[in-house]
């Protein structure tokens, strides 16, 4: 076997099928697409159930709407980028040695697949393994085997299916290839035409010499390329891993249950993306383009990072219901953050805690009912005001505390709201207090503890604390922290010493 193999991966009608990959209610019917302004637009790419109705490249608008039952849907850059980045994806699990061979409207790909019999057996099993992952992906490709880089290329660009071609037999191969696969210039390709030369098998059999000397050095190559021995530098790309998945919808979207199953799809190839370098999904980012010019995005964060597709759909169900699109939605970008998947250890008499999916799709309704910024875990913010915090995100932790404290331990127990009171002084310090139930006598009081700020702006705060030790006519003894709000010349009983 030769030192050099390489298997080009080949998908024709590309357009085509980057919009139908998410859309496969739309598979089964004939589909062109158009590129181009209005009213001089063209066709640029079908499917094969157009291209049975008598549809071709370059027919225009106008001609197409003639053929009944015939669906058109405009070109999108964005959504060729994303599948591009899918097939690639693919492609990388057998092999990380990829260049880039597209032309026109097709996606091409060649994997250098020398040395991996070992990790996938024979280039036969490896090219069915790789099409038939491109086909669940949602894509239709014909993949060619050779030790030849071009011969893989124009192989795979004129045949269907699986072709391993053996070493020595590229001439055969390619010899009854039409000419138009070297797409040559229109004047190169009339002056074969006149020579009655229409195969690559005719081309290769001209003398060299004499072809050289009647059309210039670039014959040599195009000989050269028809017998399977033109010589090739391999490029490899080096793509960088993101996830995301971009549609664009020929008509405004406003139904929630369109935009679901579309989100679906997409979610199912993320998550089978991820999969496919051991990873899981720590968070959705969703951002749409609406009518009249705006924009709507949102992030989904759960918990832990996730690769169950149903329990991300409900989140995202859930992110809909909470915050749904101000207008009819254009087209809808959905992109990941990919992370590891971690279990939490228990102990064997830890009590047991809510599934972390369970708990994500609780929070999500509880969101959705009290408002974002009422549901999650508190943070303390980086501020002198007493008792300032924000809620954040909830995470589990999945490292146990493992903190031991010696000794008596007193905490702080925080009224919320604070209790009004009414408070007796005795020179600069307070000497009783009451509240709506019982009168207090204090027989210890430590202050004032003064605190101020923001005194710019409306949420500014002055503040004398009291730390006091006081008894009630029962002989009942507390410790509570008492303050004078001087912004309302106010007493409150803040909290209790415990």
């Amino acid at each position: 076997m030769s030192e050099q193999l390489y298997l080009c991966v080949h998908a024709a009608e590309f357009p085509a099928q980057a919009l139908l990959r998410l859309r496969p209610e739309m598979q089964s019917q004939p589909v062109a697409v158009l590129e181009g302004r209005a009213p001089l637009e063209a066709i640029c790419a079908l499917n094969r159930h157009a291209e049975r109705r008598g549809v071709v490249c370059g027919m225009t608008r106008l001609e197409a709407e003639a053929i009944a039952g015939l669906r058109l849907l405009p070109r999108s850059t964005e959504s060729e980028a994303a599948a591009r980045a899918v097939v690639r994806e693919c492609a990388a699990y057998y092999s990380p040695r990829i260049e880039a061979a597209s032309y026109g409207t097709a996606c091409s790909y060649v994997l250098d697949i020398a040395g991996t019999g070992r990790l996938f057996g024979p280039p036969e099993r490896l090219a069915e393994r790789l099409r038939a992952a491109l086909a669940t992906a949602g894509f239709r490709v014909s993949i060619a085997v050779s030790a030849n880089f071009h011969t893989a290329r124009l192989k795979a660009a004129n045949s269907r299916g699986v072709t391993v071609i053996p070493e020595g037999e590229e001439a055969a191969q390619l010899g009854k290839l039409p000419l138009a696969a070297l797409a040559l210039a229109p004047d190169q390709a009339e002056t074969f035409a006149v020579w009655g030369i229409r195969t690559l098998g005719e081309l290769a059999a001209l003398p060299e010499t004499d072809l050289i000397t009647r059309l210039g050095q670039h014959a040599s190559m195009w000989r050269a390329l028809a017998r399977g021995e033109q010589a090739h530098t391999f490029q490899p790309i080096e793509p960088e891993f993101a996830l995301e998945e971009f549609c664009e919808f020929e008509t405004p979207v406003e139904e929630m249950e369109s935009l679901l199953f579309v989100g679906a799809r997409m979610i199912d190839c993320l998550v089978a993306r991820a999969a496919s370098r051991a990873l899981s999904l720590a968070s959705l980012t969703l951002q749409m383009k609406l009518a009249e010019g705006r924009t709507h995005s949102g992030t989904i964060r759960p918990a832990l990072a996730s690769a169950d597709r149903k329990f991300l759909l409900k989140l995202l169900q859930l992110e809909f219901a909470a915050h749904p699109p101000q207008a009819a939605v254009h087209s809808f970008n959905l992109s990941a953050e990919a992370g590891q998947s971690s279990t939490v250890q228990l102990g064997l008499f830890t009590p047991q805690t809510p599934e972390p999916s369970r708990l994500d799709v609780t929070i999500a309704r509880l969101k959705a009912i009290t408002g974002e910024d009422r549901v999650g875990s508190p943070v303390l913010e980086d501020s002198n005001r007493p008792g300032s915090f924000r809620m954040g995100q909830f995470v589990v932790s999945t490292n146990a505390s493992t903190a031991k404290t010696d000794g008596p331990q007193m905490a702080l127990r925080r009224m919320r709201p604070p209790v009004p009171v009414s408070v007796v002084m005795q020179g600069d310090r307070p000497r009783k207090f009451r509240d709506a139930e019982r009168s207090f006598e204090i027989t210890a009081a430590y202050g004032p503890w003064r605190t101020s700020g923001c005194w710019w702006s409306t949420d500014g705060w002055d503040a004398d604390e009291w730390d006091v030790l006081a008894t009630t006519r029962q002989e009942t003894s507390i410790a509570c922290l008492l303050m004078l709000d001087h912004t309302r010349n106010a007493w409150q009983l803040v909290a209790f010493y415990d």
